[in-house]
């Protein structure tokens, strides 16, 4: 049952405002607890992507927290010159990891965010499109399966074919293009493939109980992976429920200034999994916002203590498998892979080490770092697609750093895949992109072929503790 909350545009007083002179005018104003650690000091320059590329301090996260701070004070208006700084900011967390004060910038650049589309709403055709995406069709699962048949029309009729011969994509802006060129096969939701499934048997004996987010875009762009991420889970021995009211996680919407939207699906999120002892997710935005739910709703005393619980609940895929335990595949893959972090994976939930085992337990695989691996890749959510040219600047920077001679890019995000994928073809290079979760999957298909595995009666890979 979806939680119906009403949009309103009303001015408020700052329900937590200690200064009077505060040009922050809405509901979620940025926190001042956040910014009250931060000392300017630097240190949070040099991971900052748009810093490296302006060299401009409004565009780092210390000149950003002080433009967040000056409005406060009343300094400054929420304006223009304001909303710049603010939305070029990728959000990916990366100057939080480098500073020695934990300072969210993050947090405070969404609420800010959050400020600027109340006090200044996107109109004309950037609203519209905005609302069409963002109100009209994220949070719905049936019109997105039926975006989804579109695409799927679209590849396999041919007529994607006649529409690259004809020239007619030279119309759309060169980054659509780009982002046409390298979409993913569709393929059918696995929500929809167990709309009349309760429960996904495990193999063998259970273990344990999990439930699954499916999420949006990942469903319908990549429901591939989200069927590798349940035949791993099935194969160690998990149940895996897909709750059926289960909605979009609000990641776009809260990047976008759309904190109410944002609010609406987590509410609406929290009661589908209020049975659910464990969340798996496999994208490592949703997952982040997921666990950031609490800081979403912070304001609103009747959700904290449930946001509170459900973020609990959460985990990532790589970290489940690794902390529960999973049986090491036996046949081998005989690739040569790297690495990429996901901002919100590595900085966001500070996943690191364990997508990184989960490749070494797989036999043949000759891993090799990446340098600089947790860079941002300018995916960032759609910024690839509102910030075209910051994104691509940041994405030739991310390619400079990926070995050449490896022949497969694994990674834990969709977006991060899409924007990666572009950069494999635009700089010439051979590695397929692929998801950490689908080489173990392929590799337990591989071992259920030669007969060996379960069946066997190996060990699985111990449990970790902590």
């Amino acid at each position: 049952m979806a939680v119906e909350v009403k949009e309103h545009n009303t001015k408020v007083e700052p329900p937590c405002s200690t200064n009077s002179l505060s040009n922050y005018l809405w509901e979620d104003h940025p926190d001042e607890e956040k910014w009250a650690d931060c000392v300017h000091c630097g240190m949070c320059l040099e991971s900052c992507p748009t810093y490296l590329e302006t060299g401009q301090e409004q565009h780092s996260p210390r000149g950003r927290v002080h433009l967040i701070k000056s409005v406060a004070e009343g300094k400054l208006e929420v304006n223009e010159q304001f909303m710049d700084p603010v939305f070029q900011c990728l959000d990916c967390r990366a100057c939080t990891t480098a500073c020695p004060a934990d300072v969210d910038v993050g947090g405070l650049i969404e609420e800010a965010r959050g400020q600027v589309r109340q006090a200044m709403p996107l109109k004309g055709w950037k609203g519209a499109v905005s609302h069409l995406f963002l109100k009209d069709l994220f949070p719905y699962k049936n019109r997105l399966n039926a975006v989804g048949g579109l695409l799927k029309f679209y590849q396999k009729s041919g007529l994607q074919q006649v529409v690259r011969k004809s020239g007619a994509l030279k119309v759309m802006p060169k980054h659509l293009v780009e982002m046409e060129s390298i979409m993913p096969p569709i393929q059918q939701s696995v929500q929809k493939k167990y709309k009349d499934v309760d429960v996904i048997p495990a193999n063998g004996q259970p273990k344990a109980t999990v439930a699954m987010l499916t999420g949006c875009i990942m469903d319908v762009m990549f429901a591939d992976i989200n069927q590798s991420t349940i035949n791993v889970l099935t194969y160690n021995g998990n149940e895996v429920v897909l709750p059926k009211n289960q909605t979009c996680c609000g990641a776009l919407h809260v990047h976008a200034g759309d904190r109410e939207t944002g609010k609406k699906l987590a509410k609406q999120n929290i009661e589908a999994f209020e049975d659910a002892e464990k969340v798996i997710v496999n994208a490592a935005g949703c997952g982040c916002a997921l666990k950031e739910y609490p800081e979403l709703l912070r304001n609103d005393p009747e959700w904290i203590e449930k946001a509170e619980e459900f973020a609990d609940k959460v985990e990532d895929i790589s970290k489940y498998l690794y902390d529960t335990g999973y049986e090491k595949p036996y046949s081998e893959l005989n690739k040569r892979i790297t690495y990429h972090d996901a901002c919100h994976l590595a900085h966001g939930q500070g996943i690191r080490y364990e997508p990184r085992q989960l490749l070494n337990d797989i036999n043949g695989v000759e891993y090799v770092e990446q340098p600089n691996a947790d860079t941002c890749c300018g995916s960032a959510g759609i910024y690839n697609i509102t910030n075209p040219e910051m994104a691509g600047a940041v994405l030739e920077r991310k390619m400079e750093n990926v070995p050449r001679d490896v022949e497969m890019i694994s990674m834990g995000n969709p977006g991060c895949m899409l924007q990666m994928a572009i950069g494999v073809q635009k700089y010439g290079r051979r590695a397929e992109i692929v998801h950490t979760v689908q080489l173990l999957d392929w590799a337990y298909q591989q071992d259920q072929r030669n007969g060996i595995g379960q069946s066997d009666g190996k060990q699985p890979v111990a449990a970790r503790e902590g």
